[in-house]
């Protein structure tokens, strides 16, 4: 089966509402590509491994978290940026990139798709754009949640905490690079927190007021939103989706 372009478009804006949310960059159609799409592939980042492996797949359109355009970036098409957007061109791939809107989605998106898989249910919304997750936990010693963490993601995670650090009762999270969040999953009161990187400031603070700072990898973290809207979105309009995972240390 096939669809268009503009079914795909609206399909996605009405499950994301991106209209909700200030965001960094446009969210929506980033690269024109042909009209008719017959396969979708999902991804974390519009990488040049991502498009290639989108070509190799005679995929249509790409839908990504990460899209190629930011603001405060260099708007020339040169160099990486340039050989990115001529393989979607030369090739006639759509490309639709979702940024927080992908992040809030209630379901589908990032911070749900994490907490689902950790086996974390969120009672509360906090800090800008009530982009993080906050839940309650039977009380928990750290270690225990970073050893469950790791062990569920894969990947090896970072924690910090106080000299006599406190169990965890409340846990919040919010994937990729919301360091930033720290305070306002405090003031939210929780006990722990969980993201994609850390910083330098978010060590002090977690040494100085108990509550943990865990951090598990922006990629590690956000890999699960972008494959199930796709494959939502591929469902309802009928037409084939893969998920294409492009590995990525950060």
């Amino acid at each position: 089966m096939t669809t268009t372009r503009q079914d795909m478009l609206q399909a996605f804006d009405a499950l994301l509402q991106p209209a909700r949310f200030k965001d960094y960059g446009p969210n929506g159609l980033q690269v024109e590509g042909k009209a008719e799409i017959r396969k979708l592939v999902s991804g974390v980042t519009a990488s040049r491994a991502l498009i290639e492996a989108a070509i190799a797949e005679q995929a249509d359109a790409i839908f990504v978290h990460h899209g190629l355009f930011w603001r405060g970036y260099d708007g020339r098409i040169t160099g990486w940026m340039k050989q990115r957007i001529e393989l979607l061109i030369k090739h006639d791939i759509n490309l639709f990139a979702y940024h927080l809107p992908l992040d809030a989605h209630p379901e589908l998106g990032n911070n749900a798709q994490l907490g689902a898989l950790l086996g974390w249910q969120a009672d509360a919304r906090f800090g800008d754009q009530e982009l993080g997750f906050i839940g309650s936990f039977d009380a928990v010693a750290p270690a225990q949640v970073a050893a469950h963490i790791q062990q569920t993601l894969g990947r090896s995670v970072t924690l910090v905490t106080g000299e006599t650090p406190r169990p965890i009762r409340r846990m919040a999270w919010c994937t990729g690079g919301a360091q930033g969040f720290f305070e306002a999953a405090m003031a939210a009161g929780a006990d722990g927190f969980l993201t994609g990187e850390i910083s330098e400031p978010q060590a002090h603070l977690a040494r100085e007021t108990g509550v943990s700072f865990f951090a598990a990898g922006h990629h590690a973290t956000e890999r699960y939103g972008a494959p199930a809207a796709a494959a939502a979105v591929a469902q309802q309009l009928g037409v084939a989706h893969r998920f294409i995972d492009i590995d990525n240390p950060a």
